[in-house]
């Protein structure tokens, strides 16, 4: 019988979330997201220490200061891990920006230039490329200019109606809708279960695709941050779904029968979506403070993200540290005097 994943395929592009790209062949996903959590905690792997030793070598090949090394080759490690993973999928690869740049436009489309330079130079083409920018009024009106040079942006950390609105409007390639923070957030303010189809996160994601759909937009929906396999399948139809390996693992084994929730046709008929929105500046700003629950887990998601960018740089930094440390006793250690026909004679090899 046909396994829950495979019913899924049939509706919806299934997306690997996950850095660790040994685990993902087997789910035969199309494409795959990382994030700098994500990255952090692959790179725990010692079988990942060739995609580090490799980033560092580059950067130290490239820039002279210690700062810009680490920087230049936490970039490249990113890149790294896109590459292989690229290597695996047919589709694209979302690789994330620095989250201290998420109220910077500039400070972000240079960053996102450079990555898609960086995949440019290995031989990857940006359009197997999506660049991942937190959802704040000053990432989308990065990648508002990104999307008319051509570089695909994929809006994270997404918790809100007026996030996705202003998505749509600056006409960004993909959304990603955080179905499983929003339910976090519903759980622990209001000390209560949700049944999957009373799911606050689900729902949310359902609004917007409904939306989206209604009203003609390009930019497609991604529903991510899944807790359970519920919360999927209540997305089935979705344009696409980005789900953790451990989750692909249970819908891959379970074969019971479901049913396409989501579709353009069913969205036409939302009547409670008939009209359509649109925020400046000053309205996105002031709405999205009104919404307790979009405003904490946007903050709390960009803190997350880069302080696991910090302690990725801090790693590097280490590893190093560790390397040059080795060079230098190597060479004094060869540099030890030694007697040679009666003499004192010192070699160093250089």
């Amino acid at each position: 019988m046909t396994s829950v994943l495979d019913q899924l395929k049939q509706w919806t592009t299934i997306v690997a979330d996950t850095g660790d790209f040994k685990s993902i062949e087997q789910y035969g996903p199309q494409d795959a997201t990382t994030n700098p959590t994500l990255i952090l905690n692959a790179t725990k792997n010692p079988r990942y220490d060739y995609l580090i030793n490799s980033a560092i070598e580059y950067a130290k090949g490239k820039v002279s200061s210690n700062e810009k090394v680490i920087e230049l080759a936490a970039d490249k490690l990113l890149v790294n891990f896109g590459f292989e993973i690229l290597k695996i999928i047919p589709g694209r690869m979302s690789v994330e920006v620095d989250a201290k740049l998420s109220f910077d436009t500039e400070g972000t489309i240079s960053k996102a230039r450079h990555l898609i330079d960086l995949f440019e130079e290995i031989g990857v083409d940006k359009s197997r490329v999506m660049i991942k920018i937190a959802s704040t009024w000053e990432g989308i009106q990065a990648a508002k200019i990104l999307e008319k040079e051509g570089i695909q942006c994929n809006m994270t950390l997404l918790f809100s109606f007026i996030q996705a609105v202003a998505c749509a409007e600056a006409g960004v390639t993909l959304i990603s809708p955080y179905a499983g923070r929003i339910l976090d957030w519903h759980i622990k303010n209001f000390k209560k279960t949700y049944g999957s189809e009373e799911d606050p996160g689900v729902i949310s994601v359902k609004k917007i695709y409904n939306y989206y759909k209604k009203h003609g937009y390009k930019t497609t929906v991604m529903g991510a941050s899944f807790r359970n396999t519920e919360q999927v399948e209540e997305l089935a139809g979705c344009d696409l779904l980005t789900i953790s390996p451990n989750l692909l693992t249970q819908l891959q084994c379970s074969h019971k029968k479901i049913e396409r929730k989501l579709s353009p046709n069913t969205a036409h008929n939302c009547l409670e979506l008939e009209q359509k929105i649109s925020y400046d500046e000053k309205s996105f700003k002031w709405n999205l403070n009104e919404d307790p629950m979009a405003t904490e887990k946007l903050t709390e998601g960009i803190r997350s993200f880069a302080q696991d960018g910090r302690t990725l740089m801090l790693m590097l930094k280490q590893r190093m540290n560790k390397e040059d440390t080795i060079i230098t006793e190597k060479i004094s250690e060869d540099s030890k005097p030694f007697k040679l026909l009666g003499r004192l004679t010192e070699f160093m090899v250089v």
